[in-house]
């Protein structure tokens, strides 16, 4: 309804008490300025203004207006100030979505870069596995999602989503350190068929039977559990072995536990996923360039 440069115009004229002051005080002519009164009288659809001899008077709706243009244009500043805070790095907020060895390990990583480099940009931290996790950036509920994938697995991308590739995570076998394989540098898959297997959470699981069925044989799984520490201790307490991603060994390493590279090896996929639109967001843009230049890092971990 209104434009805000007739509010800004308007409220000059009333402070000043007349179209030449007003005009003298914005650098306009008389007449831009009686110009620009016409024009927000027809936007509001009714006259602002009344002369009484040489003064100028406001009407009922003038004075109406006057009581709000104040606040008005101070709420533009202040959204102005805000978005120049936000495109310019100064100020703003992303809402980060990421598994948990994500969470352990590239995140604190990339923020420690974004703090140093724009403080004043915030992050949220949410936690969850994909696919959900794929569904919140769907659903608004958080801005950048990081989830993996498995060659073997077809997964189904929202087609909403833009996906940024950022590592590859390396699998690895973990043994009870005496484990008849444990001097070995590499192990085969099929050389453990027979070994009693602690499985992660549903899609690892669903990896780890696949590349098990590729070799023809099903694996006896006797405890599922998402805990990597749990996976950890019950390793090293000769339960089971089991298959875990290199990022979860960056922060859990049980001393009774040995770590060793399939062969050939076996990969899984980091990536970010963030809806498209919202790849110019200069904050989100910013959190994912930190995202890219830690996970380059760790390539083949």
């Amino acid at each position: 309804m209104f434009d805000s440069r007739h509010i800004k115009t308007f409220h000059e004229v009333v402070r000043a008490g007349s179209y030449s002051a007003a005009a003298r005080s914005l650098g306009y002519t008389q007449p831009a300025i009686t110009q620009q009164m016409k024009a927000l009288e027809r936007s509001v659809g009714t006259p602002l203004f009344t002369r009484v001899g040489r003064r100028m008077r406001l009407t009922e709706a003038g004075e109406a207006l006057s009581r709000h243009a104040g606040i008005i244009l101070d709420d533009i500043s202040a959204a102005q100030q805000q978005m120049n805070a936000i495109t310019r790095l100064r100020s703003g907020r992303v809402r980060v979505c990421a598994f948990p060895s994500a969470n352990a390990t590239l995140i604190p990583e990339a923020l420690a870069r974004l703090a140093s480099g724009h403080p004043g940009v915030r992050v949220e931290l949410l936690e969850d596995e994909p696919p959900e996790s794929l569904r919140r950036v769907v659903r608004g509920e958080c801005d950048i999602t990081l989830a993996f994938t498995y060659p073997g697995l077809h997964d189904e991308v929202p087609e909403e989503l833009a996906e940024i590739p950022l590592m590859e995570d390396q699998l690895t076998v973990l043994l009870p350190s005496g484990h008849r394989m444990a001097r070995q540098r590499s192990v085969k898959l099929a050389e453990l068929a027979d070994e009693r297997w602690i499985a992660g959470c549903p899609r690892c699981r669903a990896n780890f039977l696949h590349e098990c069925a590729e070799l023809g044989f099903a694996p006896e799984i006797a405890f599922t559990t998402d805990d990597n520490l749990v996976v950890q201790s019950l390793v090293a307490e000769g339960l089971g072995i089991a298959m875990m991603p290199g990022l979860v060994l960056n922060f859990l390493c049980h001393k009774k536990v040995t770590g060793r590279a399939l062969d050939p090896a076996s990969r899984r996929q980091v990536s970010a996923y963030v809806l498209k639109d919202h790849l110019r967001i200069p904050a989100t843009a910013l959190v994912l360039d930190e995202l890219r230049t830690v996970a380059a890092n760790r390539v083949g971990c």
